[in-house]
């Protein structure tokens, strides 16, 4: 009944969560990583002026919302390149009266660009944007082949 082992300090290599310890640094560096890569990838962000999206997705279609408020409708260009939707435009900024005195500007203008990356292909010519109320609402419908097919289960 000698069961009695030699104590030994616990190190590194015998601790078993120190990898999973990894991957949670890991984890970690590549989300604060990630804003500031893409800060360096997209110029708009640094000028203080890139509209909100939403970007989802139902059976038959994937809908882009965009935040545009105080821009006119011939000032918002909407293109779609391979797999890449990029909505620009300007906000133009407003003519302020004479002898006037500015206590706070917190709106930005100029131009801006989103390009969002579609998580399925789309049919490009049935494509409809709207713009109403200072959203912009851009439906891009499926392809037939990236839409969700029910399969009929048989018995034998």
């Amino acid at each position: 009944m000698n069961n009695l082992m030699r104590w030994q300090p616990a190190g590194v290599s015998n601790w078993p969560w120190f990898g999973r310890l990894n991957d949670l640094r890991d984890e970690i560096d590549r989300l604060f990583d990630l804003p500031l890569a893409e800060m360096a990838r997209t110029p708009s962000i640094l000028s203080g002026w890139t509209p909100a999206l939403d970007v989802y997705e139902n059976k038959d279609n994937l809908v882009v919302r965009a935040e545009l408020p105080g821009m006119k409708r011939e000032d918002i260009e909407v293109t779609i390149h391979d797999d890449s939707l990029s909505i620009s435009g300007e906000r133009k900024m407003e003519q302020k009266a004479k002898d006037t005195e500015v206590y706070r500007a917190e709106r930005f203008f100029g131009r801006f660009l989103r390009t969002v990356t579609l998580p399925s292909p789309v049919a490009v010519e049935k494509v409809k944007a709207q713009y109403v109320d200072g959203i912009l609402t851009i439906t891009l419908p499926k392809t037939e082949e990236a839409k969700p097919k029910q399969i009929t289960v048989e018995t034998a």
